[in-house]
């Protein structure tokens, strides 16, 4: 266990890290940071589809305790739109970075405050939503601001769907789209607005601006954040690989949430060492 650091550091390394520390040695004080969370593969558990996700018990009450002890600097950042995060942790509404960046909402309970990029083409999104007929088990998730294609269920079609994604894009080379691959998924969305883009606004306001960011992501798309956790002497951890340029990791959402969990129970002001 690492001794308690008030200045929010871990000894650098050119290697992936190997495990993350104690609360008590990352987040000595609550009062003094924003914790930042990514939701699947993160928060919670990968399903076959994106529907199937569930909030396990007592996750609600870590995120809620959480959200007091910073004083609301507590987000979720995600891919999904504002819409969507609050049907999956119904009845909780949440501060939240939604659609990669492209919506903000600063507090629980109240509407979006930003909205950074208008939805996708209607004709580029019937052109790609036609790809899912290529398979039986693409699945498409229209995001409004993106469009998703899920192969976890068809791990054959990951080629034809990016061989297919490509043809468009070199069809309508004007288009301002951008590609994310993903975990059993290609998302297509606006290019110009990222979930580091996203963050950097999030810090900018009140309950979050002045704090030290702690981010937990697990994808591709998180990466864009762990590059900017510097610029606010802030830390980041990845779930489930060992990511260059991050400070730690966890195995799986469960450590994710048994850490938090051990965070939101050790008091407002301080955390105790285990």
């Amino acid at each position: 266990m690492m001794s308690e650091n008030t200045d929010l550091t871990v000894p650098a390394t050119s290697e992936p890290p190997e495990i993350v520390p104690a609360p008590a040695s990352l987040v000595p004080h609550l009062h003094e940071v924003a914790i930042l969370l990514d939701i699947d593969g993160t928060l919670l558990d990968l399903a076959p589809t994106p529907r199937e996700v569930w909030v396990p018990p007592g996750l609600a009450e870590t995120l809620n305790l959480l959200l007091q002890r910073t004083s609301g600097a507590l987000a979720l950042v995600s891919g999904r739109s504002l819409n969507d995060i609050d049907l999956i942790f119904a009845p909780e509404v949440y501060p939240a970075v939604g659609g990669h960046g492209a919506e903000m909402r600063l507090a629980g309970g109240s509407e979006a405050d930003a909205v950074k990029a208008p939805p996708l083409d209607k004709e580029l999104k019937r052109r790609l939503a036609a790809i899912a007929r290529l398979s039986p088990g693409i699945l498409l998730e229209d995001k409004g601001y993106s469009l998703a294609l899920h192969y976890r269920l068809a791990p054959q079609a990951e080629k034809v769907i990016y061989e297919e994604v490509s043809r468009i894009r070199a069809e309508l080379p004007g288009a301002p789209i951008e590609v994310l691959p993903g975990k059993c998924v290609c998302e297509i969305k606006h290019a110009g607005f990222t979930k580091a883009s996203g963050v950097r606004e999030l810090m900018r306001h009140a309950p979050f601006a002045g704090r030290r960011p702690f981010f937990i992501g697990d994808d591709v798309t998180d990466e864009t954040v762990f590059a900017i956790m510097p610029d606010f002497a802030g830390l980041s951890f990845s779930v489930g690989r060992r990511a260059l340029g991050v400070d730690g990791h966890f195995d799986a959402p469960d450590d994710v949430r048994a850490f938090l969990a051990q965070l939101a129970g050790s008091g407002t002001n301080s955390i105790a060492s285990r």
